[in-house]
């Protein structure tokens, strides 16, 4: 299992197809050098026109190290002068935003206001509106071939969760659900698995994007960790057939409203003491105890602890190693606030 908590752009690194960021950093940069070039010469490759004023005369290789790793680049040349693309003047911070083209060109919308102001900060003059709109459609394009990318290998775990953002509907604007999914396969890897967008978290909805996991490769799922949402439970019972494991933090917001407010620091110390036991059995010992101490004065959330105990506690028939992170959401949790961080300076999307 992995340790570090990933943000975006982490996850994007950690990625295949292979090593995404990198691919997408590679694609970019050489889609932008053949703009450049083709406002320098006038024409696009091949083409015969009057307006032309100047041709291509084959490419020279440069390898471009950047956090993502090496990418290979092959810059035009021309038959008169000379063309070097300016984001890899020294002391250009130009990999830095060349990353934010492709990160925030797809969490905006690929806009091509956005866009145009990105190239414009990397030193690339001359490029028109209508070039930046084609990059813009490649660079989506790019990133749908990633999100239907198949899946190999197996993925003993996955965590599920939706967060909403707001979009205009019909001159309306109403909050949509986009559900993702982010698994770990036997190396240790963690990866982004896919993403959707639906009007709420139904159980069609979810069941649909499970299958669709499953259609693209996904298997070898042992433990799904998500919050307890209803439609949800039946998606992934009917589709995966794995263990589900009951987030701890949404089970703790649970137990804290049955415990009322007096009795939170109380209640929330004895729940403690049964997740810092080291064995299953052990933990299922202090939760029985735990719970026939509540029944006298909150018989209410001692019944819920009934019910909850198999969830809550799933986690605890996998390995010591790999618990501190399939107890909870916690690592889907910091993708889903890294995208409201960005999708706040938006505000309303034009569409889904």
């Amino acid at each position: 299992m992995t340790n570090e908590t990933m943000n975006l752009q982490a996850l994007l690194e950690k990625t295949t197809d292979p090593d995404f960021l990198r691919e997408m950093i590679g694609f970019t940069a050489q889609r932008l050098m053949a703009l450049e070039v083709e406002t320098l010469t006038g024409a696009e490759p091949g083409a015969r026109t009057p307006d032309r004023l100047n041709q291509r005369n084959g490419y020279r290789d440069r390898d471009w190290e950047t956090r993502a790793g090496t990418v290979e680049l092959r810059i035009p040349k021309l038959r008169k002068g000379s063309y070097f693309p300016g984001f890899l003047e020294p002391r250009r911070m130009a990999e830095k935003a060349l990353t934010a083209v492709i990160q925030e060109a797809y969490i905006q919308g690929v806009s091509t206001r956005s866009v145009d102001d990105l190239i414009q900060a990397m030193g690339m003059s001359d490029i028109s509106k209508s070039q930046v709109s084609r990059l813009c459609g490649e660079i989506d394009g790019r990133v749908q071939t990633f999100l239907t990318r198949p899946l190999e290998g197996d993925w003993p775990y996955v965590w599920l969760d939706a967060t909403y953002v707001k979009v205009r509907r019909a001159g309306r604007i109403v909050s949509v659900a986009v559900i993702i999914a982010i698994g770990v396969n036997n190396d240790g890897r963690r990866e982004v698995l896919g993403m959707d967008i639906g009007p709420s978290e139904a159980e069609t909805f979810w069941t649909g994007f499970l299958r669709q996991l499953t259609r693209r490769g996904l298997r070898g799922v042992k433990l799904v960790i998500s919050d307890a949402h209803e439609g949800l439970k039946a998606a992934i019972t009917r589709v995966l057939n794995a263990t589900w494991q009951r987030c701890q933090v949404h089970f703790m917001r649970n137990v804290l409203a049955h415990a009322g407010r007096n009795g939170h620091r109380l209640v929330a110390a004895f729940i403690g003491t049964i997740f810092a036991q080291e064995t299953k059995a052990a933990a299922r010992t202090q939760w029985r105890n735990v719970v026939d101490k509540l029944r006298v004065g909150h018989h209410k959330l001692a019944a819920f602890m009934d019910q909850a105990e198999e969830d809550v506690l799933a986690f605890m028939d996998f390995p010591a190693t790999h618990r501190a992170k399939l107890h909870s959401t916690n690592p889907i949790e910091r993708l889903n606030g890294e995208i409201k961080r960005r999708t706040n300076v938006v505000g309303i999307f034009p569409n889904a």
